[in-house]
């Protein structure tokens, strides 16, 4: 997950509060999808919708959690622990602040970790969300494997992610995130539906929006 250099996400780079500026604002943001990534911003909001479907009690990781994009299917008085991690403390704050603009800041804790090695015990989660984090990682297989060790049998790993298999069109795009510390090596979807599988997630679904894809996992 860290990815040392100019641009890198520990350093919270300026792209970082675009991105989340164009998730908080559909009718923009989503035109902002459709033209640069061909992708339906709809589909984020239906798989944070997921997080408010969960019974009080429930836990929650967000990782990496940015500014909090997730939140927005976090619902007041829920009753969940929802646990927001990323790298950067500046991040961190702004997903603090978005938890009180949206009233749910008593749900929320935040803790600066590494998803590479997630400071968690062994089935403490309930949910698993991480929504734009695997091609930001170094190392996204041991990501994979983090999220599922983390999450209880029955429980859910939902995310997007750019895919490096999602059409020629998008390449000049990841290799300037990468020469920007933006993007890690990434990955295929095959890659992805394999990780999960191996880890012995059921009912592994990833479905491609133009250069994002979107998957999901319930753990055996």
């Amino acid at each position: 997950m860290r990815i040392p250099g100019l641009g890198g996400w520990s350093t919270d780079p300026l792209w970082a509060p675009v991105y989340d500026w164009t998730v908080e604002h559909p009718r923009t943001g989503g035109l902002l999808w459709a033209m640069g990534l061909q992708s339906d911003l709809r589909l984020l909001y239906a798989s944070a919708e997921e997080i408010g479907r969960l019974r009080a009690g429930a836990r929650v990781l967000d990782v990496p959690c940015g500014g909090g994009v997730a939140l927005r299917g976090l619902r007041a008085g829920q009753g969940l622990d929802y646990v927001a991690v990323d790298i950067a403390p500046t991040m961190l704050a702004r997903a603090a602040a978005a938890a009180v603009r949206l009233g749910v800041e008593d749900q929320v804790t935040t803790r600066v970790a590494d998803v590479a090695a997630l400071p968690f015990d062994d089935e403490s989660f309930d949910l698993v969300v991480s929504f734009t984090g695997l091609h930001c990682f170094a190392d996204p297989a041991q990501a994979v494997i983090e999220m599922v060790r983390v999450l209880r049998p029955g429980g859910v790993v939902t995310g997007s992610a750019i895919f490096n298999d999602t059409g020629l069109r998008f390449e000049p795009m990841r290799r300037g995130g990468r020469l920007a510390n933006l993007l890690g090596p990434g990955c295929r979807v095959d890659d992805v539906r394999r990780w999960l599988t191996r880890q012995g997630m059921g009912d592994v679904t990833v479905d491609r929006s133009g250069a994002i894809g979107y998957f999901r996992g319930v753990k055996r």
